[in-house]
């Protein structure tokens, strides 16, 4: 028989839904979240040969990065991504740039449909390298709704093995 996929709830089949899910920037959940990209990385293959044996190439680990992911929020009063863009870059010029605050860890949580923290992630040294205040503006798109977005660079991730999973009723 195959290893319980949840072991505290062993009657769950079903994994967590991606519509669940909370972004804290500062310690607070950021309002509005409709969207994040992926959390992905890549470690490049080094190929090495040794000499006197070259019918066998080996296939080393070399460097690790981090592909970028983007937040999307619906256009509200909240300004958490004007602020934190305008640490990296202000219309101020470089003196008004925040060399101590413009990068930030992050916390991604995953909720259950319960709304409870599942699993937890932790983004270290997060900034924004694009922002979007405004979306295209459309007087024909009557449904539409205005998002704006943020990419964010960071160098890398840790999974918060202190938050288990929880006990479901």
């Amino acid at each position: 028989m195959a290893a319980p996929t949840f072991p505290v709830n062993a009657h769950r089949y079903d994994p967590y839904r991606t519509f669940k899910f909370q972004i804290l920037i500062d310690g607070k959940p950021v309002a509005g979240l409709k969207k994040m990209g992926a959390l992905k990385r890549k470690t490049e293959a080094v190929k090495w040969r040794a000499a006197g044996d070259p019918s066998k190439e080996r296939i080393l680990p070399g460097g690790t990065s981090y592909e970028p992911i983007t937040l999307e929020q619906g256009l509200s009063h909240d300004p958490v991504f004007e602020n934190w863009a305008n640490l990296v870059n202000n219309i101020e010029g470089d003196a008004a740039m925040s060399l101590k605050n413009f990068r930030k860890d992050i916390v991604i949580n995953v909720l259950n449909l319960q709304g409870t923290v599942a699993i937890s992630y932790k983004l270290f040294r997060a900034w924004v390298s694009e922002y979007q205040a405004l979306p295209e503006m459309d007087a024909g798109a009557m449904n539409a709704v205005g998002i704006q977005t943020i990419t964010l660079q960071h160098e890398g991730w840790q999974r918060d093995t202190a938050v288990v999973e929880p006990t479901e009723t």
